[in-house]
C-alpha cells in the first residue's frame, strides 16, 4: 500500500542501501527479486541517492529505480552531485555530461526533487568558492539546485544574495555545534525547501562527516548514531512549516542511519506533520517502541498467547 500524500512536503532517509539494515529496517533474509525500494517506498515519500556522490550512475539504474517505486505516485527522489565536483572542485564538461546521463530518467520523468551540492566545512564564503557555486549552477543549469554549507560563514548577506540570485535552494542543517558551524535555521531562497538532519551525535563535530568516503563502516556509524527526541523533532517540524509555507516543494531528509534511527524519525515526523501512520517493519517497531507502538505492522504478525521466555 502506497502513501497516498498528494502534499508539496516529502520526508525521508538519506541512503536506503545499508547491510545495517537487514533484520532491522529489512527482513534480515532476502528472497528472490528482493529490493530494498520495495520496502522504503512503503514508509516514506522521498529518498536521498547517496550513492551519486561517490560514483557516476548508470541511466539504466535510475530507470529500474522508478519501476520499484512507480506503485507510489507521489514518490521522489533527491540526488547529491558527485565529490569530483564539489570537493575536488573539478568542473570538466565531459564528467559532467556523463553524470547528467545518470539522472535523466529521474529527471525526465519528473521524479528528481533536487539535486543536492554537499560541501565540507572547509569550504567557507570566499570570493573564489562563490565562483565555484555560480559555476557549478550553470554547468547544472537544467537541475533543481540545492546547496549544502557546513560553514556558518554562507549566512553573510552577499552570501545569500548569491543564493537567491542564481535560484539555488539553500540546505538547512542540523548538526552537532562546534566552531563556525551551520547553525539550524529555516531560510528558503529558491522554490525547494530542504532540510539535512544529520543527527547530534559529538563525533561529527569538526566536519567528521566529511570522511564518510574512508570506508571506514563502525566510525560512520558511530557519527550516525543519534535519535531524534519528541522536543527536537517539534522545533525542527516549526522551522519546517515555515519554509513550506513559501516553497513550491519541501524536502526532509534523516541522516542518522544507525540501527535504523533515520527510519524511525522520518516516521515519527511523518505523523507529526502529515498526520500519516504507514506500517512500519516489525522488528523496527520492536527495538523502537516508545517512538513506533501506535504503527501497524507491514506484515500479518501472528499474536503470541503468552510473552516469551
Amino acid at each position: 500500500m502506497s502513501i497516498e500524500t498528494s502534499t508539496s512536503l516529502y520526508i525521508g532517509t538519506a541512503g536506503w542501501s545499508y547491510p545495517h539494515w537487514n533484520g532491522v529496517v529489512y527482513p534480515k533474509h532476502h528472497t528472490g527479486g528482493f529490493h530494498a525500494l520495495d520496502v522504503l517506498a512503503k514508509q516514506v515519500n522521498v529518498v536521498e541517492v547517496n550513492s551519486s556522490f561517490y560514483q557516476f550512475l548508470k541511466p539504466e539504474l535510475a530507470t529500474l529505480w522508478l519501476r520499484r517505486t512507480d506503485f507510489n505516485p507521489d514518490f521522489r527522489f533527491t540526488a547529491k552531485l558527485h565529490q569530483r565536483f564539489t570537493h575536488a572542485r573539478i568542473i570538466d564538461d565531459s564528467e559532467v555530461r556523463l553524470f547528467k546521463e545518470g539522472l535523466w530518467p529521474l529527471l525526465r520523468a519528473r521524479k528528481l526533487g533536487a539535486l543536492l551540492m554537499q560541501f565540507p566545512w572547509s569550504f567557507r564564503f570566499t570570493a573564489e568558492n562563490q565562483e565555484v557555486l555560480i559555476r557549478l549552477r550553470r554547468a547544472f543549469h537544467e537541475f533543481p539546485l540545492v546547496a549544502e554549507m557546513r560553514h556558518a560563514s554562507w549566512l553573510a548577506e552577499d552570501a545569500q544574495g548569491t543564493f537567491l540570485d542564481y535560484k539555488i535552494g539553500f540546505c538547512n542543517i542540523d548538526q552537532p555545534a562546534y566552531t563556525s558551524a551551520m547553525p539550524p535555521t529555516a531560510i528558503l531562497t529558491s522554490g525547494i525547501g530542504y532540510v539535512r538532519l544529520h543527527g547530534r551525535n559529538p563525533q561529527n563535530a569538526l566536519g567528521a562527516f566529511d570522511r564518510q568516503a574512508s570506508g571506514e563502516t563502525s566510525t560512520r556509524l558511530k557519527q550516525h548514531d543519534y535519535l531524534y527526541t519528541p522536543e527536537e523533532l517539534d522545533a525542527w517540524a516549526s522551522r519546517i512549516s515555515r519554509i513550506r509555507k513559501f516553497a513550491d516543494a519541501t524536502y526532509v531528509i534523516f541522516n542518522n542511519d544507525a540501527a535504523g534511527k533515520s527510519v524511525v524519525n522520518a516516521l515519527e515526523l511523518q505523523e507529526k506533520m502529515l498526520d500519516i501512520h504507514p506500517a512500519a517493519p516489525r522488528e523496527l517497531r520492536r527495538r523502537y517502541p516508545a517512538e513506533l507502538g501506535r504503527f501497524r505492522p507491514m506484515y500479518a504478525e501472528q499474536e503470541l498467547l503468552f510473552p516469551a521466555a
